[in-house]
């Protein structure tokens, strides 16, 4: 490989915008101040040159030495790479991406680039906050919904059982939005959803086997399966295996791709040690909703009645996941 010419490169720093490049000693001290360091830090090159970059560096950061751990880092391993928030010359923050690396010229120990991201760090945290606020909204309508249900049907004279059950039911939709919430809405994590569902039900021995690849939900299909498995859940505990101090459930589920890089969802529900188990004589609301819940999704859902136990198998086409959008710097997110 051609060596760059001095001029040239010179040339290229000179005129880089958005990003600060600086040569530090092992000791944290700046000997050269390049490209648009001045312009994001406010110290110019004259002030910059023989400070110290912990200068940069909050109070906090400053008292745990992490100015010193970014070089001794980069020293012993090739690269250091973190964000955090730096300081500006008059004293405001700015979140930074820094990448920090070895450079045995005269004085200088290590080459540290960094780069302003503070509206993108902006956007992001605005865009939590958004979501935090929206689940918040949801889950107090939810509240609404299951008060208002809970005294329509008590006046109405309906059997606490059927009121529990539906109560139930809103319960798990609003526990379905934390997870989502969690994880910002751009999908939720497979095992996460299942082990929601069913974390008021284990012991101390376990009762529940759980064995998959990891596997990332759409939103929309996470809320579903999230009330397709309480509904078996449900079941287990009233008339199946963990009606029974022995009886457990496996839980096994696949991923898979076609030809054209479409994703399939396999899962598999089985009961095991609990009571003898018959077909249920009518269609209530939960076999209805494990027969249709992913029918308009290229899904479908089997679920055998066999003596030694339930055993329900999903298969389903899975929904792309939600694609991030770009954002320039200085945009807000778009909702």
């Amino acid at each position: 490989m051609s060596r760059i010419p001095p001029a040239f490169a010179a040339s290229i720093i000179e005129h880089m915008r958005g990003y600060a490049i600086a040569s530090l000693t092992e000791d944290g001290v700046v000997t050269t101040w390049l490209a648009d360091a001045e312009t994001i830090t406010g110290f110019s090159r004259r002030e910059a040159e023989g400070m110290n970059i912990a200068a940069l560096f909050t109070e906090a950061d400053r008292a745990a030495g992490a100015h010193l751990v970014e070089i001794r880092q980069a020293l012993e391993t090739g690269r250091y790479e973190d964000s955090r928030w730096h300081l500006r010359k008059d004293g405001s923050r700015f979140w930074a991406n820094g990448l920090t690396l070895p450079l045995l010229d005269g004085e200088a120990a290590v080459m540290k680039v960094f780069r302003d991201e503070t509206p993108l760090k902006e956007a992001d945290d605005q865009r939590i906050l958004l979501l935090n606020e929206l689940n918040h909204r949801v889950k107090n309508s939810l509240a609404t919904v299951q008060s208002v249900v809970e005294q329509t049907l008590r006046s109405a004279g309906v059997d606490a059982s059927v009121r529990n059950e539906l109560v139930n039911r809103i319960l798990a939709l609003s526990r379905a939005h934390n997870v989502l919430v969690d994880q910002n809405w751009a999908g939720a994590d497979l095992e996460v959803i299942i082990r929601d569902v069913i974390r008021a039900h284990e012991r101390p021995s376990p009762r529940f086997h759980l064995e998959g690849a990891r596997v990332q939900l759409h939103p929309s299909q996470a809320v579903t399966l999230s009330l397709v498995l309480h509904e078996l859940v449900t079941n287990a505990v009233k008339y199946g295996a963990l009606s029974v101090m022995d009886g457990r459930v496996d839980i096994d589920w696949n991923l898979a791709h076609d030809s054209a890089g479409v994703r399939f969802l396999t899962l598999l529900w089985q009961e095991r040690g609990g009571p003898a188990v018959t077909p249920p004589t009518r269609k209530g609301f939960g076999t209805r909703l494990l027969a249709s819940a992913f029918s308009q999704q290229s899904g479908k859902a089997v679920v055998h009645f066999e003596p030694d136990g339930v055993r329900a198998v999903f298969s389903l086409r899975l929904l792309d996941e939600t694609p991030a959008i770009p954002m320039a710097v200085g945009e807000g997110p778009a909702l």
